[in-house]
């Protein structure tokens, strides 16, 4: 990253490689090093910030989203089976599989407060219907529907406390709030927190801030948004893009944003009008990210 980087809310190409659905950014403090999927390519991508030295491990479906685990290994989800793979010896353990009956592939998911793997999934028919769910997935291989109804789940993400997960659905367009039982994985005390649209943007993947502020990819507005524990808008920050797709917080002291974006369905000569879609890209911010938990093995 370039010198630039103490400038606020500004953001930068990260790297100048271009993804057809880059999404689920990771963050690895411990290794300092960045990982995305880019989801229809079946493709786990590793940046190492300080070196740039980059890797790919490949799998044989859609990698919807995936997670750091306890053990030093990283939890995927690819269309529907849930697996472990070693991003050192790439060895690869399957764990459970979503058996749903229905023509869906994982989508947005993340590792709660809870050490459990939080995954939604979505209608892959081209006239989304509100069949998806959103599961709860921990180490045994048990996989818990927590919630159900929606077309894409995506989102999701935890109060500096764990006490409140946010939820959304792309096509609602909204963002839900639950009460969360840290102890249990537990939701209850489903409330609206906020009703979008195109203009501002609708809802992709979310993260917090240590402030409780929420920060939303507004994938069909070009948008990052940044809303108040109340759902007031503070921030609305524009993108070199106009689909991002998801933020996280990074940097040694996660107060660095780095946020996917995608170029599904782009034609040649919209690809030539916004050469930066489906690119990564980065941002200082004032106040830092709330660290994501790592799967509990």
């Amino acid at each position: 990253m370039s010198g630039s980087d103490n400038v606020l809310f500004q953001p930068e190409i990260l790297l100048n490689e271009t993804f057809t659905l880059a999404e689920c950014p990771n963050w690895d403090g411990q290794k300092n090093r960045l990982y995305w999927t880019d989801i229809l390519s079946g493709k786990l991508h590793a940046l190492d910030i300080a070196s740039g030295d980059r890797h790919v491990w490949n799998f044989d479906s859609e990698l919807g989203c995936f997670g750091l685990t306890d053990a030093g290994r990283i939890i995927v989800a690819l269309r529907k089976d849930i697996l472990f793979l070693d991003p050192e010896t790439d060895e690869r353990t399957t764990l459970c599989r979503i058996e749903d009956g229905i023509k869906s592939r994982t989508n947005d998911g993340k590792i709660g407060p809870d050490g459990a793997f939080w995954v939604g999934t979505m209608d892959d028919n081209a006239d989304k219907q509100p069949i998806a769910s959103l599961y709860r997935i921990t180490a045994d291989g048990k996989i818990e529907e927590k919630a159900q109804g929606f077309k894409i789940s995506n989102g999701i993400a935890w109060s500096p406390d764990g006490s409140n997960m946010y939820h959304s659905d792309s096509r609602g367009p909204w963002v839900n709030r639950w009460d969360f039982d840290v102890a249990s994985g537990n939701i209850s005390n489903c409330t609206r927190f906020l009703d979008l649209d195109d203009t501002l943007g609708r809802p992709d993947g979310g993260a917090v801030d240590m402030e409780g502020c929420y920060w939303s990819a507004g994938v069909s507005a070009g948008n990052l948004n940044r809303f108040a524990p109340d759902g007031t808008l503070l921030l609305s920050i524009p993108m070199p893009m106009p689909n991002p797709t998801m933020p996280c917080f990074g940097g040694p002291d996660m107060k660095t944003l780095f946020v996917t974006s995608h170029q599904e369905g782009y034609s040649a000569e919209k690809r030539a009008e916004f050469p930066d879609a489906g690119k990564l890209v980065s941002l200082r911010v004032e106040v830092p990210g709330v660290p994501v938990t790592r799967f509990r093995e």
